[in-house]
């Protein structure tokens, strides 16, 4: 009974004592049931059914559950799908929604003025509009999205002022950003119910993924960057994504409709990745640590022993024996590694080669006060196929790529000695250094309006602190072996910690100048760290962590959060602000905040003015 109908068993039993059915009752060789969940559910206890061995079935080749829908039944199903949006996690998602409308989306158009990359970017999507051809130091997904907004709200009657040029600037009375902001702006806000999702799934406490979605609702610099017509919205929605479909996938992983589903997905959400930003590529180490995590399944349930007592006494031989039996009960499972590898490499594939196709199409228009008389960089016999008009797939993708290898050498390297350097070293990131001035204007000479990539200091201190407490735990678990056995997250632990890790070395090769936000992916990495310690955390020096003392403590954070948020608003959404205002703002000096009337001053390198190398 346990080697052949007691896994089927076991398994049915389970699923009877959740809190998703009313009943599930065995009756010798037929069983009835009485379901008071959704469709999803029905199928995922039909899947169940292969379990049960033969002799519990009746003369069907493929097995069905026999379904009783008493008029309660009926009723209580129905009463679940209308209340569906009265269950926790669904309201919590909901007010994250609405948080994060009001923080990232609403009355987006402010500033309106062109602020750092716009110039370029508007410019490209104006390119798009109009089929010129380009080139451009970026993949084409964040662009053609810019151009699609305008495309769409059609915001300004005139779409073509700088076709002619690579950087946008002198706008006509009345230029609108509407629609070039709409889908930045828009995938900034969509990012956040993504990160209330990936904490759902982590510490499967709603509220706690409700408390820690403030990580990336509230700060400052992730809603300045994110409320203009630039690219990093875009990626961080398509990372949090694939970041998602990660734990969907682990969630999932048994599931014969969502698993492949899911897993099709995490080949194109990462195909969106690579044709947004090159930056994202260290997501593609999720792909390996998939395959090891679906490498294995568990074929019998989790009870390592049989139970003593009640008329079964087995030896200390027999129960090693019965260890050694389950430990090998977990084979290796490639059909479903296959199946993840084939649809999430075939979506990747399909999606990648469709963005930059739109790409290539887009563009037959040379004008020539483009570089290179509007050719860029392209070869001969690139050319010749933009003045027949044809077009050559793998040709064109080689030259476009080898452009922004091109445009990478040409960007000049950090030096903070100059006067007007925003850059900052990547170990400074995790401080929130250096904080960028985007635009400032002032209306009288004695308030000020600004745009400043400024941090939120309580969520990048509690980022840092998930970090430095991540690899403290990490440290103390290979140093004191029975510090390993003691930790519950110790694998999720390792590998947040070893993404964050890898990202900071790859990028610390790089040597053009980089900025701040440079910083966010590995900044979320950062914030679900923190999540995760969290739920590792047992006590503080003496004080011992409940689960109701660490809600608190969440609490409390959410509540610093939003403090901190409003006391730097005035960065983020262009408010006035006086001289004084913000002197009291310049906590921390590695930030470098500067006012208008401000000396600037450096901990690590001294400005010289007019210094342009």
């Amino acid at each position: 009974m346990v080697a052949g109908k007691g896994r089927g068993v076991m398994k049915i039993m389970r699923f009877a004592t959740s809190a998703r059915f009313a009943k599930c009752r065995l009756t010798g060789s037929s069983y009835n049931v009485v379901i008071l969940a959704d469709l999803a559910d029905l199928a995922e206890l039909a899947d169940l059914a292969d379990l049960l061995p033969s002799p519990m079935l009746k003369n069907t080749h493929k097995p069905k559950l026999p379904i009783t829908h008493s008029p309660a039944t009926l009723r209580a199903m129905t009463s679940m799908k209308l209340s569906a949006f009265r269950r926790p996690e669904v309201l919590f998602g909901i007010v994250v929604l609405a948080f994060s409308f009001f923080t990232y989306f609403w009355n987006y158009t402010n500033p309106p003025y062109l602020y750092w990359d716009e110039n370029y970017h508007i410019a490209s999507a104006q390119k798009y509009l109009n089929g010129v051809y380009f080139m451009e130091p970026h993949p084409p997904l964040g662009k053609l999205l810019i151009a699609a907004g305008e495309k769409i709200l059609n915001s300004n009657e005139e779409d073509d002022q700088f076709i002619g040029t690579d950087y946008a600037k002198d706008l006509s009375t009345g230029f609108s950003f509407m629609g070039y902001r709409f889908f930045p702006v828009l995938l900034g806000w969509l990012t956040a119910p993504l990160i209330y999702l990936i904490f759902l799934l982590a510490t499967r406490k709603t509220q706690w993924a409700f408390l820690l979605s403030f990580l990336y609702i509230f700060d400052n610099a992730l809603i300045t960057h994110s409320r203009a017509a630039m690219l990093d919205s875009t990626l961080l929605f398509f990372c949090a994504a694939q970041i998602a479909l990660y734990f969907l996938i682990l969630e999932y992983r048994n599931h014969r409709n969502l698993f492949p589903f899911f897993s099709l997905l995490f080949g194109v959400t990462f195909a969106c990745i690579m044709t947004t930003k090159a930056l994202g590529l260290i997501l593609v180490l999720l792909f390996p640590v998939l395959i090891l995590q679906l490498r294995k399944t568990q074929r019998i349930t989790n009870h390592a022993r049989l139970p003593d007592g009640q008329g079964l006494r087995i030896t200390n031989i027999f129960r090693q024996c019965f260890q050694l039996i389950h430990h090998h009960s977990c084979s290796l499972h490639w059909p479903k590694i296959a199946q993840f590898f084939t649809l999430s490499v075939s979506g990747f594939i399909i999606v990648y080669c469709a963005i930059w196709q739109i790409h290539f199409s887009l563009g037959k228009k040379i004008i020539p006060s483009l570089p290179d008389n509007g050719y860029y960089q392209a070869s001969d016999a690139h050319k010749a196929l933009l003045d027949s008009g044809k077009t050559n797939f793998p040709l064109m993708l080689r030259d476009h790529l080898h452009f922004l290898n091109h445009y990478a050498t040409g960007v000049p390297t950090l030096n903070l000695c100059k006067s007007d350097e925003n850059g900052s070293p990547f170990f400074l990131w995790p401080f929130g250094a250096r904080s960028i001035s985007y635009r400032w204007e002032t209306p009288d000479g004695g308030t000020y309006r600004y745009i400043y990539l400024q941090v939120n200091p309580v969520i990048w201190g509690l980022a840092l602190m998930g970090l430095l407490t991540a690899f403290a735990m990490l440290l103390s678990s290979v140093i004191v072996p029975s510090a390993a056995s003691q930790m519950t997250y110790r694998k999720e632990i390792a590998l947040w910690f070893g993404l964050w890790l890898a990202y900071m070395l790859a990028v610390s090769q790089i040597d053009r100048v980089m900025y701040l936000y440079h910083y966010f992916i590995p900044l979320i990495f950062s914030f679900i760290l923190f999540g995760y310690v969290m739920m590792e955390v047992k006590q503080i020096g003496i004080v011992k962590l409940s689960e109701i003392a660490k809600s608190w403590m969440l609490l409390g954070c959410g509540a610093l959060i939003f403090a901190a948020f409003h006391v730097y608003r005035p960065f983020t959404y262009y408010e006035l602000i006086s001289d004084e205002a913000f002197k009291r703002r310049m906590i921390f000096p590695l930030w470098e905040l500067k006012c208008v009337h401000c000396e600037r001053e450096s901990m690590y390198a001294v400005p010289i003015e007019g210094e342009g190398n």
